[in-house]
């Protein structure tokens, strides 16, 4: 826990799909630890390292907003692919006015959350891979804005601003205690791709994670 790190992200947008929402898309109240996870391996993700979720600070009020957007109805099928790259004369495009398909979805809108989180080394690791060398890199990177891709909250079109936090988090403007329900924390790709919930509880606009996991249960 001393090589922890707190990270501020901002954007316009985000949406943070709740699973048993099958045709229109309505986010959850606040990011998702797993969604505050990829924007953390989007910045610095290595095989030898593991990032973990510790808090998520809710630092913006929390506004939704319903928008409608086209989107692709499937994707181009593997076989396609896979004959391409034999050599074969496919077609490797979706014709727009074929597969659009208009879906409302209800997003969050101007969104500003405080990641606190710390990383664990994996049995990917070799003996070059020391902690002090990750944990450097990463902040190197984030005071630079470097990133192998660029984050989004939760949908590609919904990019993210971040900057290291050197000090003390911003305070939130979210007060008193919010049971957010049950929600999505993880996807154990080990286990068949198994969807992972846990008990979500925010105090003063701070949801603490492994506290949640401790006292709320995973299921």
């Amino acid at each position: 826990m001393g090589y922890g790190i707190r990270l501020k992200v901002w954007g316009d947008y985000a949406c943070f799909t709740r699973p048993e929402m099958k045709t229109e898309r309505v986010s959850y109240d606040v990011m998702t630890p797993s969604a505050a996870r990829g924007i953390l391996e989007a910045i610095h993700w290595k095989p030898a390292i593991c990032w973990k979720i510790d808090r998520i600070h809710v630092l913006n009020p929390i506004k939704f907003d319903n928008i409608r957007r086209n989107e692709r109805s499937g994707k181009i099928p593997a076989g396609k692919v896979k004959t391409a790259l034999r050599g074969g004369d496919v077609t490797l495009f979706q014709d727009p006015a074929e597969d659009a398909v208009q879906r409302a979805s209800l997003v969050l809108r101007d969104v500003c959350y405080g990641i606190e989180a710390h990383f664990e080394l994996t049995g990917e690791a070799g003996p070059e891979d020391t902690v002090e060398k990750h944990y450097n890199i990463a902040l190197r990177r984030m005071r630079k804005g470097q990133c192998f891709h660029h984050p989004y909250f939760g949908c590609r079109e919904f990019p993210v601003q971040f900057e290291l936090v050197e000090g003390e988090m911003p305070a939130s403007c979210c007060t008193g205690e919010k049971d957010l329900g049950f929600m999505l924390y993880d996807i154990d790709f080990a286990d068949e791709m198994k969807a992972i919930f846990y008990r979500a509880v925010m105090v003063d606009g701070v949801i603490d994670v492994q506290r949640c996991l401790g006292f709320g249960g995973v299921s």
